[in-house]
């Protein structure tokens, strides 16, 4: 289920799959989605007045802000990027300006539409592949051609990209329409998916880092100039299943119209792309990261863009009144007062995150449907190692990381990582050797593996 008419309750229940506790953030993004489509009910005129009502989540690292904001994303497939505030406080603005961040999100929308667009050719395009790989697997008798001897034609035929070579013409006789046919026929069931087969694709395109003016008016130079390049063609010697995968993609992009793509993707991103700005904290007056003409510089940078603002990108214009804005901050220092004014009214729902106890830390470990546990098991499993954590067990990972946070630096639930990488490294080291082996991770194992490495201060700040 991933439409945009979810109910609030229909949102919190899926990101509950991912993300443990924070109810009030949870509550608070999902009606925010929900008026998204009751705006989209609303007569023309009414829908331009209502404009998103932006968040600002307040809370330590890694107790899960970000994540609320990915699987928001992904719960109703929009266009989403994440950025940090500080990446903009460089001195003179080193790097790329603040409006990147809605272009970033146009590249996003592309990608969302281009896969849309891609399924929905996608039996034409297979059929096609298929019979480009007939007549790889099945060659005919190739012609001989001529070359042109007049040397203004062969100078025309280089411009135009004549100097690819032609596909060469074939003579088929009647057995080899025959084998093709069968072919064909095995290719669509696919029989002949595990054999090996070269064909030739056109290499893909690398993308130099644009020139920041340039990318600030919304052309790519890169793009102009690969135009003008006529298409090279590469060998890939693969199976005929990862062929027709290659060749799907070639056939795809022939079937679809980039103009259409390009139109839909801005559309998409302006009406309901997501942009999360983390760190804002670090941009305020009380922030020591950098010059103050620099933090209150960059929010007024930012200010239009929240507003709503037209920003060129290399596809065609974007608003950004209908983006909905999601800035984040631990405010350890700062508080969100000391941002500027306008900056503030900007974000008017504010939600604030909790610690996480222990009690949460047990239930990440377990509950999520990435949970932790549940890698771990299916990593070790590929090496026959069937792996079981007793409840004792959870238990005491959940407080050794709750305490080790506590007396160190709270990094939230990223504590679990470091935690387990220890508890189970001689584990992950030694499995490949012991084929069909059954391990319990019990409370005395994780002790044995960690308790020195706690109850020192100084070895559990280096090592956990």
């Amino acid at each position: 289920m991933s439409t945009m008419n979810q109910t609030p309750r229909e949102i919190v229940k899926e990101l509950d799959q991912y993300i443990v506790g924070q109810k009030d953030a949870k509550k608070a993004v999902a009606v925010a989605l929900r008026n998204r489509y009751r705006r989209q009910q609303l007569d023309d005129e009414m829908q331009q007045e209502v404009t998103p009502k932006n968040m600002l989540m307040i809370g330590p690292t890694g107790v899960g802000k970000t994540e609320i904001a990915r699987r928001l994303a992904k719960i109703v497939d929009a266009p989403f990027v994440k950025v940090e505030a500080t990446k903009f406080t460089e001195v003179g603005y080193v790097g790329r300006d603040v409006e990147s961040m809605v272009r970033d999100l146009v590249e996003n929308a592309i990608q969302i539409v281009r896969k849309q667009q891609y399924s929905r050719v996608y039996a034409r395009a297979v059929k096609k592949a298929n019979r480009r790989l007939v007549k790889v697997l099945v060659p005919g008798i190739k012609k001989e051609q001529k070359k042109s001897s007049n040397p203004y034609e062969q100078m025309m035929n280089m411009f135009n990209g004549g100097n690819q070579p032609e596909e060469p013409k074939e003579e088929l006789t009647e057995e080899i329409k025959v084998n093709r046919q069968t072919v064909f026929e095995q290719l669509e069931k696919g029989l002949l998916d595990n054999r090996e087969v070269t064909i030739e694709i056109e290499e893909p395109k690398v993308v130099p880092p644009m020139n920041n003016g340039l990318e600030q008016m919304g052309i790519d130079l890169n793009e102009t100039l690969g135009a003008l390049r006529p298409a090279q063609k590469q060998e890939r010697t693969v199976t005929v299943k990862e062929a027709r995968e290659l060749l799907v993609q070639e056939e795809s992009a022939k079937l679809v119209n980039d103009g259409d793509i390009h139109s839909e993707a801005i559309a998409l991103a302006g009406s309901n792309g997501i942009i999360f700005i983390d760190e804002i904290d670090k941009i305020t007056s009380k922030s020591q990261q950098s010059a103050d003409v620099s933090r209150e510089g960059v929010q007024r940078d930012i200010l239009p863009i929240v507003e709503g603002s037209q920003v060129n990108t290399k596809y065609g214009v974007i608003q950004t009144d209908h983006i909905l804005f999601i800035a984040s901050g631990a405010f350890h220092v700062s508080k969100p007062s000391d941002l500027i004014p306008e900056l503030q009214g900007r974000f008017p729902i504010r939600v604030e995150l909790n610690d996480l106890t222990a009690e949460d830390f047990t239930k990440i470990l377990t509950e999520p449907n990435n949970a932790l546990i549940k890698q771990y098991v299916a990593l070790l499993a590929t090496e026959n190692v069937q792996v079981t954590f007793t409840q004792e067990a959870l238990a005491k990972i959940a407080q050794i990381a709750f305490d080790v946070n506590r007396d160190t630096d709270n990094i939230g639930a990223r504590r679990l990582h470091t935690i387990l990488e220890k508890l189970l490294e001689d584990l992950l080291f030694e499995a490949p050797e012991m084929q069909m082996a059954e391990i319990t991770i019990t409370e005395s194992y994780v002790n044995d593996k960690l308790a020195a490495i706690v109850s020192d201060q100084d070895l559990s700040r280096f090592i956990l």
